[in-house]
């Protein structure tokens, strides 16, 4: 699979990684055998870029990574965690003590003296402007106890802001073809930087897959019943913050487009690789067949500009009054 660079860590990456949330909680149940299955799928179709946090399943996610890693140790496999939600969402929280004390305990999770990568997750919007923050993270790196660090954020102001910083590796932002703000401003200022692009929700929480109606019933730990409206966290994780209906509506119109072959799932995240300025999308998966169609993406023509412009359509007709303004 082809690999892009992370230029402000040397390393590269897949093109297509794996998401992890979905091995850890919030998605439904998910056994170990059926969680290494995914990412042993995910790393013989060529992925080399794996996504967690330390509040997935709280350290569960990265457990299972930790258990499939010993068990390959052949691999070397690029591994970005997430810190900062494990407290009360409060800017005065984001400090070194606490980063020190959270680092550590996602070291003993994936069993590594030095994480790859530590991204703050989601933090309130004042925590990108301080500077003892990003004091606080270089720390980090001179202590060894990570490589380097980067940001995911909810909206695009929020990564002009990270992208800014220096000592930015990346920035993790949702980005499919129901949210396209980030193309205007935030890839061609991160590409200009030399700022990795993390693509998450490329699925739109499987709406764009095709696979939902609007009676569709997820379980009630899934966070796609309980966080519909933004109950739990920012209501762009889920269905990108579409209203449900409309993204069912929206999804079906964007099925059509799929050529001969391409599933839409496919579809979406061969838009993604297509956009200047990303480095990596992050779908997950439930399945090693989930696992595998999605990385066979990367193998996929590029799309028209028939097709791309009837995306653009589809959005600016259809979802662009709902979250532009947002996010």
């Amino acid at each position: 699979m082809e690999q892009r660079a992370f230029t402000r860590t040397g390393r590269s990456a897949s093109v297509i990684g794996l998401g992890t949330w979905q091995l850890g909680a919030d998605w439904g149940d998910v056994d170990e055998k059926d969680a290494l299955a995914v990412l042993d799928a995910a790393v013989e179709s060529g992925v080399t870029f794996f996504d967690t946090a330390d509040v997935y399943g709280d350290g569960l996610s990265e457990r299972t990574i930790a258990t499939f890693l010993r068990s390959r140790p052949e691999l070397d496999i690029f591994v970005a965690t997430k810190m900062g939600r494990r407290v009360e969402q409060l800017p005065e929280n984001y400090v070194l003590d606490n980063f020190r004390a959270w680092n550590d305990r996602s070291r003993r999770n994936l069993g590594v003296d030095r994480l790859d990568l530590v991204q703050l997750h989601c933090p309130p919007t004042p925590v990108y402007a301080s500077g003892e923050v990003f004091d606080a993270l270089d720390t980090l790196v001179a202590e060894e106890r990570i490589a380097h660090y980067g940001v995911s954020v909810e909206t695009c102001a929020e990564a002009l802001t990270a992208i800014a910083r220096p000592g930015v590796a990346s920035v993790q932002i949702i980005l499919n073809p129901l949210r396209l703000k980030p193309l205007a401003e935030v890839l061609p200022a991160a590409e200009k930087a030399g700022v990795a692009i993390i693509a998450r929700v490329p699925l739109a929480s499987g709406l764009l897959s095709g696979k939902y109606t609007k009676d569709t019933v997820f379980p009630d730990n899934d966070h796609r019943t309980y966080n519909r409206h933004g109950e739990a966290f920012d209501q762009g994780e889920t269905f990108s913050g579409v209203d449900y209906a409309t993204g069912v509506e929206a999804a079906v119109e964007f099925a059509g487009l799929a050529p001969e072959g391409v599933t839409p799932a496919q579809l979406a995240l061969r838009w993604i690789l297509q956009q200047p300025g990303v480095t990596t999308v992050i779908p997950g998966a439930r399945t090693p067949g989930q696992a595998r169609a999605n990385a066979s993406a990367a193998d996929l023509p590029e799309l028209d500009a028939a097709t791309l412009a009837s995306i653009r359509d589809l959005y600016d007709r259809r979802i662009k009054d709902q979250v532009e303004h947002r996010w």
